[in-house]
């Protein structure tokens, strides 16, 4: 490009002509449900609390593809969306375990709640240096929205249940110390990126899909929170499986089969 012309190089974004709203607007949903969930918290309402968080993971899950798919991605919307991902898993599951139940168990039960919250923040940070050079079939370690899902879905399904937090203090301590080592673990997880929404399906997909949402209608709190711990177990029994793989390929003398890539983070949303 020739000295005569810079202005034509950068993008309206950098000539200061606004943000795209229409994504930015689930983000700001995701955040706001993420926000609202502490403050539930703080109130004592354990069962708005993690619905709140629940809430969050779907507007976080669309922002990106409705960027994606109206071509309204940006640096700016990249951004707002880590730091919103930052408050609704990291410390809004933390903040609201901990006025639930990790409180009893004073200077350990907030310093589990920090280990949660700095190893959402830390996976954040990971993720936003490898993107482009990851296996995106993959999570590396679990995806802090699942994490969330595991903490806050432990709350609504205890409370649902009748069990008081102090009923169940320790088992909050041993969960929310798993779902943070987890998401900084070097674990496999599959991202399921492969799943081609806007392709044609057959007919029983769409069959699927609503039984799956019948299945979470009959009980949320414990579909929800059992399916999300299902998929935690999920990640240790994947990477044993490929790197018994990998040693099969070596013990056979594959030498010319390439080498797994990277594993990925989580797909963030990036608009």
């Amino acid at each position: 490009m020739t000295d005569e012309s810079p202005d034509t190089s950068e993008t309206p974004e950098k000539r200061g002509r606004g943000i795209y709203l229409l994504p930015n607007l689930f983000t700001t949903a995701a955040l706001f449900a993420g926000f609202y969930a502490i403050v539930a918290a703080m109130k004592g309402h354990f069962a708005a609390a993690p619905i709140a968080i629940f809430i969050a993971m779907v507007m976080d899950g669309l922002d990106g593809r409705v960027a994606r798919l109206t071509n309204t991605q940006s640096a700016f919307g990249a951004e707002y969306d880590s730091l919103s991902d930052m408050v609704s898993f990291g410390l809004a599951p933390s903040l609201v375990i901990y006025s639930w139940s990790l409180h009893l168990l004073g200077k350990v039960g907030w310093l589990a709640a920090f280990i949660y919250a700095a190893a959402a923040a830390l996976r954040l940070a990971r993720f936003n240096t490898q993107i482009g050079i990851a296996d995106k079939r993959y999570f590396q370690g679990l995806a802090s929205p699942a994490a969330a899902a595991i903490v806050g879905g432990l709350v609504w399904f205890s409370h649902d249940a009748g069990l008081n937090g102090s009923e169940m203090r320790w088992v909050a301590l041993v969960l929310t110390l798993i779902a943070g080592l987890l998401m900084v673990s070097n674990i496999r997880y599959h991202s399921f990126k492969g799943l081609d929404l806007r392709g044609k399906v057959p007919f029983v997909a769409i069959l699927a899909v609503v039984l799956v949402y019948v299945t979470i209608t009959i009980d949320p709190p414990k579909v929800l929170f059992f399916a999300f711990l299902i998929y935690a177990v999920s990640g240790p029994v994947l990477t044993v499986y490929l790197l018994r793989k990998h040693r099969r390929r070596h013990a056979g003398g594959d030498a010319s089969s390439p080498a797994q890539p990277p594993p990925t983070d989580e797909e963030h949303p990036r608009q």
